[in-house]
């Protein structure tokens, strides 16, 4: 059930997820209130799992992950076995940036960041000694037009 916002918790989520690091005092300026009553909201928004943590974003490029590949993973085995120890499998994997269970012919997605081809291919060998897998994709992306961790308010 989602959790009851109003637009004054809009106002101020939209500020936090533009920039986390401003102060209490530049965020009550900005949406037109005090810092006390928007530090009551964002701690009850804390408190409701509509904010869950706060992080900070980095440039893969900067850090050498210049690939990013987007793996299109269809399978033949459904059992709660190996799906416990493909989720775990995932999750162990730094490089695995998100994971998706699809509808349809495709199984699962994942965003994989890595260095470049060759370090992909040692993620892939090793995710396959680890899971049965039928068949795997791999799409290497050209180009990131947009990517974003803002949500529309």
């Amino acid at each position: 059930m989602a959790a009851q916002v109003d637009d004054l918790d809009r106002k101020i989520l939209s500020e936090l997820q533009q920039d986390a690091e401003q102060s209490l005092d530049e965020i009550a300026r900005k949406v037109g209130s005090s810092k006390t009553p928007v530090w009551n909201r964002i701690r009850r928004m804390k408190d409701q799992g509509v904010i869950t943590r706060q992080t900070a974003i980095l440039d893969p490029e900067a850090l050498g992950l210049e690939a990013c590949f987007f793996v299109l993973i269809r399978t033949s085995e459904h059992e709660a076995e190996w799906q416990r120890r493909f989720l775990r499998a995932l999750r162990e994997r730094p490089e695995v940036l998100e994971a998706h269970r699809l509808a349809g012919d495709i199984d699962y997605i994942l965003k994989v960041r890595v260095k470049n081809a060759r370090a992909y291919d040692t993620f892939y060998q090793a995710l396959i000694s680890e899971v049965r897998i039928y068949n795997v994709t791999a799409l290497l992306s050209m180009e990131e037009i947009k990517s974003t961790t803002m949500l529309p308010l």
